[in-house]
Formats: C-alpha cells, sequence, structure tokens
C-alpha cells in the first residue's frame, strides 16, 4: 500500500506516513463530533462543509509539526481541530462577503440555505474550537486570539484596499500573511507547542509555515493566469474576471508597456477580452516578477527549515516546499 499523500506529495518515510495517517484519522473523527448538536439542523450545517472534503491542509501542518516533539501527546489531535473549525468558519464567512455560489464542488451554506445561516453557522464553529481551545492551556488560547486578530485586520485590508499613498504590492503581501499565512502559521506553531518542542523550534516552525502559506498563496495568483482548465482542473482568469488584483496584476499595472495591457486591467476583465489579457499578462516581466516573489517566500521557509533537527517531518517540509515551486509552473 502507497504512503499517503500530504498535498499530492508522498511520504518516503513510512513510519511518518503511519503516524500522519493515524493522527489525520483522529482529527476527522474529532472534528465530526465536536459540531454534532442537540439541533439537527445546526449539526447539518455545521457538517456541510466538513462533508464536502477538502486537503485538510493545515491539519497536516500541526501533524507534521508535532514530530519535532511528541506527536503522541494529547493536545496535538485537539489542536489541529480546533485549526481546522476555524478554517472552516472562515469560509462559511467569505462565502458569504463573495457571494460564492459553489465550495469544493458543493453549493456554498448561503446558497444551499442564506446568507444568515451561512455567518452564524461560522460562529457555531468559532465557538467550538474555543471550547475546544480552553483545555490547551493560556498560552495556546493568546496564540489563537492573535491570529484570529490577524485574519480579521488582513480581511479588513483586503475589504478596503491600500490607502492613500500605500505601496499596494506591499499591502497586498500584508494581506496575504494575514488572511492566509497567520492561520497556517499557528497550525506550526499549535503542532510544536503541544507536542513539548523547544521553543526555537516552535518558532522555526511557525515562521516557515507562514511562509509556505503566503507561498502557497502566491502559487495560486500564478496558476489563475499561467494554467489551463485541463491542468488545474479550475477555469484560468477566473480572477481577472472578478477584477481581483492579484501579484502578477498588480505588477504589471506597475511596470507593463502595454497601454492595452493596462486598459484590459483596469477593472473586471469581460470574458470576451479573458484570452487576450491572459495572453498578455503570461508575457508580461509582472509573471516573471511574481515568481521572483513566491521564491523568496519558499526560501525563507526552507531556511528557517534548515536549522531545525534533521528528521523524517523536516524532509517532508522541505519537499512540501519543492512542490510548492513546482505547482506553480
Amino acid at each position: 500500500m502507497s504512503a499517503p499523500p500530504v498535498v499530492d506529495l508522498p511520504i518516503d518515510d513510512e513510519r511518518l506516513a503511519q503516524d500522519l495517517a493515524s493522527g489525520l484519522a483522529s482529527v476527522e473523527k474529532m472534528l465530526r463530533t465536536s459540531v454534532e448538536s442537540e439541533d439537527a439542523f445546526v449539526t447539518e450545517a455545521s457538517k456541510h462543509l466538513i462533508e464536502a472534503g477538502g486537503k485538510r491542509f493545515r491539519t497536516m501542518m500541526v501533524l507534521l509539526a508535532a514530530q519535532f516533539g511528541d506527536p503522541s501527546a494529547p493536545g496535538v489531535v485537539p489542536a489541529a481541530v480546533v485549526i481546522e473549525l476555524t478554517h472552516l468558519a472562515t469560509l462559511y464567512h467569505d462565502d458569504v462577503m463573495d457571494e460564492a455560489p459553489v465550495r469544493r464542488g458543493s453549493p456554498s451554506a448561503n446558497a444551499r440555505w442564506d446568507n444568515t445561516v451561512a455567518i452564524l453557522t461560522g460562529d457555531f464553529l468559532f465557538a467550538q474550537a474555543s471550547e475546544i481551545l480552553a483545555d490547551l492551556g493560556a498560552e495556546a488560547i493568546k496564540i489563537q486570539a492573535q491570529t484570529f486578530s490577524r485574519l480579521v485586520r488582513g480581511q479588513i485590508r483586503e475589504t478596503i484596499g491600500p490607502s492613500s499613498g500605500d505601496d499596494p504590492i506591499a499591502h497586498y503581501i500584508r494581506v496575504l500573511a494575514d488572511k492566509t499565512g497567520s492561520l497556517i502559521a499557528t497550525s506550526g506553531r499549535f503542532g510544536g507547542l503541544l507536542a513539548g518542542a523547544s521553543p526555537d523550534v516552535v518558532e522555526r516552525l511557525s515562521n516557515a509555515c507562514e511562509a509556505i502559506g503566503v507561498a502557497w498563496q502566491l502559487g495560486d495568483d500564478l496558476l489563475d493566469v499561467a494554467s489551463t482548465s485541463s491542468e488545474s482542473g479550475k477555469t484560468p482568469g477566473t480572477d481577472l474576471r472578478e477584477g481581483i488584483r492579484t501579484l502578477p496584476v498588480l505588477y504589471a499595472l506597475e511596470s507593463s508597456p502595454s497601454s492595452r495591457l493596462r486598459e484590459l486591467l483596469s477593472g473586471p476583465v469581460a470574458d470576451s477580452d479573458v484570452d487576450e489579457a491572459l495572453r498578455l499578462l503570461r508575457a508580461d516581466e509582472g509573471m516573471v516578477r511574481a515568481r521572483q516573489e513566491l521564491d523568496a517566500w519558499v526560501n525563507r521557509a526552507r531556511g528557517e527549515l534548515a536549522e531545525l533537527p534533521d528528521i523524517p517531518a523536516r524532509a517532508a517540509f522541505l519537499s512540501l516546499c519543492d512542490y510548492v515551486v513546482e505547482r506553480s509552473g
């Protein structure tokens, strides 16, 4: 039997693969029981996105980070559940703000029911995460509070956009670090902390995981421009159609000599113009600069990981860094 994948990557070490598979099964079981309520509708709405699937990427980061201490420590699985519940709760809220009709191939909660149900379900998941967190100690509670603050600040920054005089590219990176990187950083921090790793190791795990999280999102930005539907399974140019200014677009707007490309990127790109916009953007220097930014974040992660003990989990993290670069094309 082949080893279970981590974001489509095999784990070469058989013992590590077994530990991760066992941990994931335990997390999945607790995740489902944690949202059960005496109210059948609350349970149904809360399990809606859990049952839709997902990579459990943040869960895996917790479990991998725990390998630098005692991965069987009693707080590791609950910490992973707290992270996943927090992530799922943000998805319910994101879908309301984005008016998204689909999430993970299924109707979003706001589409299946309505915005009020989606918002309240997200709030319920936050509450369930807090209840589990209360048993993990004061330090974990403080870390989660700080993480939640960053998540909200990131969302606010994204919503209102850069202030007058702000560098839009620096603003965009800050949004990614807060909105995406912060929870993945806490995944690494919780894993190391609850497994009893040393403070230095915990700090390096957190820094590496945040950098991986930012790089992953930058990879998504590149894929939206560079991929084809057959390669990624997604429709290229989705962000362009929605008028979302991702990093390649911001770089192109800053320095592109093509007045036509700047015209196309001035707002949401019409369906009839998407192919032209993609063609021009793929040839623009902005794509090169965006790849360089992704590489810089991956190298930041590798630098932190290089200082960690040389165990199979470190090799898995380094393989994940390679994968983040490779998947972006």
